[in-house]
């Protein structure tokens, strides 16, 4: 289905096309067999990073296209219609982006950036423990100052590209409890003490590698320590505020996708001698699909155009994450009804589609901590 956008500049028109002509042909064609093999397409991302979709929101002097965050999203939209690993791997390795770019001195900016930006270097962002999801205030992995190093220990768990990363954001201890008491280290995959451990076998997104991540005496530069001392928990809020737009824009891509298959689908089946789309209960089902994914899609560009114009926008960015994970799941089940049997076995994609939709609902903090954060806000409460 043709999606009607209103952007921002004839460049932003051009990288959407780009975008749409790079999904269609390096994304389409490989995302069943690599999601069957559970193999992540690393050589897919170079070729984003190369064609300059990976470093769309950062600024030109270090490779960045300077866009918008609503035309970033909606390429990221379009990625999650052919492929989600790979959107989601682009809105992961954006976020990885985030704290230097946004944080880190010029000289960390120059070193690093550049390479991340141009699809050469992978990011992971290292947040979440096994103990700790949600209460990321309180994580536990310690960064103690030995001379010119910092010396981390301990585990996190859950992260996205653990083991095929270049580089990790590691959010460790180095000050009393709290979130007062966390910084952010940028470390070199290559970091001795620095162990992925066994990927996790995941529901879907089995071409995206998830996995602990051990850090055993690893010995970090301190001239890899991100902002001052005490910050990290800022930078990693900060961070999920932009990731959680990312999310939602997957999210409707996700969607948009089991509609388009569903639509079609409906078209050709027929039963007693009648296209199934043209029965009502069906037809309506699909019109609620389809008004869902526009309303979806209407809230993250609202969002992003606060995030923009530098309006806060971190309760409304929960607010984009909930309900378009919330549409991906219910609009992927129901393409799988639609389907009926063929929906429930793997000769169609709406099945995977359905499972893929689960971990948005759960990645870059779980929807029942969108509604907290919602609902504190209301209450009056940071």
């Amino acid at each position: 289905m043709n999606v009607e956008r209103i952007l921002p500049t004839e460049e932003a028109e051009a990288l959407l096309g780009l975008a749409q002509e790079l999904a269609d042909a390096e994304l389409a064609p490989r995302a069943g067999d690599f999601e069957a093999r559970g193999e992540f397409p690393r050589d897919v991302l170079r070729t984003l990073g190369r064609a300059g979709l990976l470093g769309l929101p950062y600024g030109e002097k270090f490779g960045g296209a300077e866009q918008p965050y609503e035309v970033y999203l909606q390429v990221l939209e379009i990625l999650a219609s052919r492929w989600l690993t790979v959107a989601e791997a682009v809105s992961v390795h954006t976020l990885a982006c985030y704290p230097v770019a946004a944080f880190g001195t010029e000289e960390q900016k120059a070193r690093f950036l550049s390479d991340a930006i141009g699809g050469e270097l992978l990011g992971a962002y290292c947040l979440s423990e096994p103990a700790g999801g949600s209460d990321a205030a309180n994580l536990t992995t310690k960064a103690v100052r030995d001379g010119d190093d910092y010396v981390v220990n301990g585990t996190k768990a859950w992260i996205t590209h653990a083991g095929v990363a270049d580089f990790y954001n590691v959010f460790s201890r180095t000050g009393g409890p709290g979130p007062k008491g966390i910084s952010c280290l940028f470390a070199d995959a290559t970091t001795p003490g620095l162990v992925p451990q066994k990927r996790e076998k995941t529901m879907g997104l089995t071409g995206s590698p998830v996995a602990q991540v051990a850090f055993d005496d690893a010995r970090v530069p301190a001239d890899r320590l991100v902002g001052a001392e005490g910050i990290g928990f800022t930078i990693a809020m900060s961070a999920l505020d932009s990731g959680r737009l990312g999310i939602a824009a997957c999210a409707v891509g996700l969607a948009q996708a089991a509609l388009d298959y569903a639509v079609e689908y409906a078209k050709g089946r027929q039963q007693f001698g009648t296209r199934i789309i043209d029965f009502q209960g069906l037809g309506f089902m699909l019109a609620d699909m389809a008004t869902q994914i526009s309303a979806a899609r209407a809230l993250y560009l609202s969002v992003a155009r606060l995030r923009d114009a530098g309006r806060p926008y971190s309760v409304e960015a929960a607010k984009a994450k909930l309900f378009a994970t919330d549409v991906a799941m219910k609009v992927t089940i129901d393409a799988v009804q639609v389907l009926g049997g063929y929906g429930y076995v793997h000769d169609h994609p709406v099945e995977r589609y359905m499972r893929e939709a689960k971990m948005l609902q759960i990645v870059e903090g779980t929807n029942q901590i969108q509604r907290l954060v919602i609902a504190r806000s209301m209450a009056g409460k940071p």
